[in-house]
């Protein structure tokens, strides 16, 4: 039987949220039914709700770090049972049958994975196929066992959220490309996702340098573990920094000079993009041949690398700097975000405030 649920919507771009029923399909065998009790607020969604990633399929209800309890499971679900703590993040289905979903990366889906909102269920193996996809701005959902995650006990429900998005997309990226213990690794810019990628480094072992526009962070980055700090905008800090680091990881979500970060790698050095900026970036080829660079991007992660994003996190005590916030509070939060005030990350709380 379906059920009905609250959630957080909204009609065109400029509009504010408004809350309203909807419904949830009936469990089906492999589908684990969830009472979400926090939905983080990621960047993501601002940019859609705000057609700045392209058209949007209004209605919209954003939301794709999901952290709740199990209400109840399909007959053929062995994942899950009633009670347990489990996470749903970018997406909610995918072919599960071409090469990349064969070895685990869904999100690379070569037929094209659904994301947990603004898309539409669309393979025959899904018994809700042709029908929109809403997120997790809402007190429930229904998804297939298999894109859903097992919370560990070590973290908490509300930090747990912002770990289906911005702790996997920065995450997979050191995993992929192979960061090591005594490399010295920076993140540039440091927000959202650079906060996370900065206990990340720290915790593998890295040394770890935050490379931000500015000094108003450098107070910040230091007490989250970082061992050094650059002014980018600083031209003696980026000399004395120059062909020193072995990894960066770009969290920048808007136009920069690329070519700057690269002339900081050393031989061999990587730059990962993992910010999403709306702009072309320009590389210039002598920035990558004198120093044999790579240049690489990585989107979020598989469904097997997200649960073992989430036991290493319980195993190191890491987890997201957030602010509590009510569902009446998104639309400030949203403005927030956009201005860069928000430390690190806002996290709705759904089972109280969502009514």
């Amino acid at each position: 039987m379906s059920r009905m649920v609250k959630g957080l919507f909204a009609d065109a771009p400029d509009d504010n949220f408004y809350v309203k029923e909807f419904e949830r399909r009936a469990v089906a065998p492999k589908d684990v039914d969830i009472d979400i009790k926090f939905s983080g607020i990621c960047s993501s969604d601002i940019h859609t709700k705000r057609g700045e990633w392209g058209p949007t399929d209004f209605e919209v209800c954003p939301g794709h770090e999901i952290a709740g309890i199990v209400r109840a499971v399909g007959a053929e679900v062995t994942k899950f049972k009633v009670g347990d703590r489990v996470g749903v993040g970018c997406m909610v289905d995918s072919c599960r049958a071409c090469d990349c979903c064969k070895v685990g990366e869904e999100q690379f889906c070569q037929q094209g994975m659904v994301p947990t909102y603004n898309g539409y269920y669309k393979y025959d193996h899904h018994p809700e196929k042709g029908n929109k996809t809403y997120g997790g701005y809402s007190t429930g959902i229904v998804v297939d066992e298999a894109f859903v995650l097992r919370i560990p006990d070590a973290i908490d429900l509300d930090k747990a959220a912002p770990l289906l998005c911005c702790g996997v997309t920065t995450f997979s990226p050191l995993r992929h490309f192979g960061l090591q213990k005594g490399q010295h690794f920076a993140v540039a810019g440091l927000g959202g996702l650079g906060h996370m990628a900065l206990k990340f480094g720290v915790a593998m072992g890295a040394k770890v340098t935050v490379l931000s526009r500015g000094t108003s962070k450098r107070e910040d980055a230091l007490n989250l573990g970082a061992h050094d700090f650059v002014d980018v905008k600083d031209p003696e800090a980026m000399k004395s920094a120059a062909g020193s680091i072995d990894f960066i990881l770009d969290t920048i979500s808007a136009k920069h000079d690329l070519n700057a970060y690269l002339s900081l790698l050393k031989l061999d050095g990587k730059l990962i993009v993992v910010g999403l900026s709306p702009e072309l970036l320009d590389v210039g080829v002598f920035s990558l041949v004198l120093g044999r660079k790579t240049v690489a991007g990585s989107l979020i992660g598989g469904i097997a690398e997200t649960q073992e994003m989430l036991d290493f996190c319980a195993e190191h005590d890491i987890h997201p700097e957030i602010e509590l916030v009510s569902a009446d509070y998104v639309d400030e939060a949203y403005d927030r975000v956009h201005n860069a005030d928000v430390h690190y990350r806002f996290v709705i709380d759904v089972e109280k405030t969502l009514k």
